[in-house]
């Protein structure tokens, strides 16, 4: 039987619910049940493919080539569970479904309304899919009292009394302030957020109260009063140094017993958090710290670079080691002096963007590390401008350039206009729609035998590796882009060092370039980001971090 569980937030917005989620589902999991974790965002975007990443943060790119929430990456991180497609829907989804359907003539001309049209099409996506899984955990995103957030909060109502009594479970996020100038905890906005859901037909069965300091029992007592819940259904969320220690404080405060109490369950296995101690220990005991400095264009909002940023951690862990990043805004490289500021680093790290701000800087950077020696690592667009800058300072190319930036006279990166993807020729054309039309999701890649990436790979996974005889193995990773390293510039480029070391199946497609003779000089097309976790670090990662604990000792 699948249980469904109902995560909403109330009083402010970014209180952590999708961590929570996260955190609930990996509890869930140490207890022996299989989950799974959605996402319910009530804006109108269709997906936040073409939403700034300095507005909503990163995109999160699945396997099967959805651009999604960033909180997918919070669940895939904490459960090991691939999100697919059909784990994040928009209202503009929603409705972009409705009205091709009433084009259609699906309705058969009847009044398409919110109630039940709307409210149908979200009870479907939460319900598709769910077979053979004990929990689905459902977030929905934005904040009680939000006009958008109405059809999913009337949708998940509908929900409990559609399904069987004792399958379904709402849990509410609130804020709990300190107002220094009483000197008190105010548990008042909490009252008021439940009372606006319960106003909409939900009664919540748990209160996540989140706080910078311990909320009194009495405190508690009172909310839980005032609220409708029982006393030790109201569960304190405080401020960890990590999120991965948000398990096992979640755990401590009672979260997931309490769940299993809501269900009915008793005696339930009793929890496996070695996983999660082993992670803690390693962040609490590193070994050293290593500086990564992140030369980014959207690092106004860290958020932008979620997943890197955890990734990064997780290579840090992978070597019992703290890394300490660095953001540094490429523009600021476009003065002559600016390139200083990579001294004293361990390593760089030039992640994936689009259009032209900002890449003289992500060239410079390129640069200051090939010229140095300062471990390099090129995701996506960074690939790409180590690309250039090779081809400028060491094949004589000066005018090699991006077709992304304009006409030139060597494009060493030019748009895609077809590829294969399993059996499918996908093509695309310049004027085609931005949303969706990129190289999205799972890709094969075949590495060069005998290449760094190779040995890397081939390292992590031990005998597990697909590879064929004499030739180097085979990798699937994650892609998001519109333009492509020319493969019609290899011969040359190979020439001055810079291996083309991972190629598409069909050769055609460059995946990863190295530079021979320098300590780790790696470019990817790809966003290894996307697959890395705390208990399963991405291999380059891993390695990266290696390489700059290295460098570190060196200076």
């Amino acid at each position: 039987m699948t249980r469904y569980i109902f995560i909403t937030g109330g009083v402010v917005s970014s209180l952590g619910k999708g961590l929570a989620s996260a955190a609930l589902g990996a509890l869930l999991q140490a207890r022996g049940y299989s989950v799974r974790l959605r996402k319910l965002d009530p804006y109108l975007n269709v997906d936040p493919g073409t939403m700034s990443p300095t507005q909503h943060g990163e995109v999160y790119v699945t396997d099967d080539g959805a651009e999604t929430d960033l909180d997918l990456g919070h669940y895939e991180r904490f459960t090991g569970v691939s999100s697919r497609q059909s784990d994040n829907i928009t209202t503009g989804r929603i409705y972009q479904q409705i009205i091709l359907k009433e084009r259609r003539g699906d309705y058969l001309g009847r009044t398409v309304q919110v109630i039940p049209h709307v409210t149908n099409a979200i009870k479907e996506f939460v319900l598709n899919e769910t077979e053979d899984t004990d929990f689905i955990l459902c977030e929905i995103g934005g904040t009680v009292g939000d006009i958008e957030s109405l059809p999913f909060l009337e949708a998940i109502r509908q929900l409990g009394n559609d399904l069987p009594r004792g399958q379904t479970a709402y849990i509410h996020a609130t804020l709990v302030p300190f107002i220094k100038a009483a000197g008190e905890l105010k548990t008042k906005p909490t009252q008021h957020s439940v009372k606006e859901l319960r106003s909409i037909g939900i009664q919540p069965d748990i209160l996540l109260c989140r706080s910078d300091r311990e909320i009194p029992q009495h405190e508690r007592r009172k909310i839980a009063l005032f609220c409708n819940v029982r006393e030790s259904a109201v569960i304190q969320g405080l401020d960890c140094r990590s999120i991965y220690e948000v398990p096992l404080a979640y755990h401590v405060e009672g979260l997931d017993a309490e769940v299993l109490k809501v269900f009915g369950i008793e005696d339930p296995p009793a929890p496996d958090l070695s996983r999660w101690r082993r992670i803690h220990d390693r962040i609490e005991s590193p070994e050293g710290t290593v500086k990564i400095a992140v030369v980014g264009k959207y690092t106004g909002l860290q958020d932008a670079y979620k997943s890197l940023s955890e990734a990064l951690v997780h290579g840090g862990m992978a070597n019992h080691v703290n890394v300490e990043l660095q953001w540094i805004e490429s523009e600021t490289f476009e003065h002559p002096d600016a390139v200083q500021r990579l001294e004293g680093v361990d390593g760089i790290l030039v992640p994936g963007g689009f259009g032209e701000r900002g890449t003289k800087g992500k060239i410079a950077a390129a640069t200051f590390a090939r010229d140095k020696g300062v471990p390099y690592f090129g995701i996506c667009f960074g690939m790409q401008m180590a690309v250039i800058d090779a081809a400028r300072n060491l094949a004589g190319l000066p005018d090699a350039s991006s077709t992304e930036f304009g006409d030139c006279a060597d494009p060493v990166v030019g748009l895609m206009t077809e590829w294969t993807h399993g059996n499918t020729l996908q093509t695309r054309g310049i004027d085609d729609d931005k949303g969706g039309t990129m190289r999205l999701g799972r890709y094969e890649c075949r590495l060069q035998d005998g290449s760094k990436v190779d040995a890397i790979y081939g390292n992590a996974a031990g005998d597990n590796m697909d590879r064929e005889a004499g030739q180097g193995a085979v990798i699937f990773e994650r892609h998001r882009h519109r333009y492509e390293v020319n493969i019609n510039y290899r011969e040359r480029l190979e020439a001055v060092g810079l291996r083309f070391s991972g190629l598409s199946p069909d050769g055609e497609l460059p995946e990863i370039v190295e530079l021979d003779g320098h300590p780790w000089f790696i470019g990817v097309q790809f966003h290894p980001e996307l697959k890395s976790k705390p208990f399963e670090p991405h291999p380059l990662f891993a390695s990266f971090i290696a390489a700059a604990v290295h460098q570190m000792r060196l200076v």
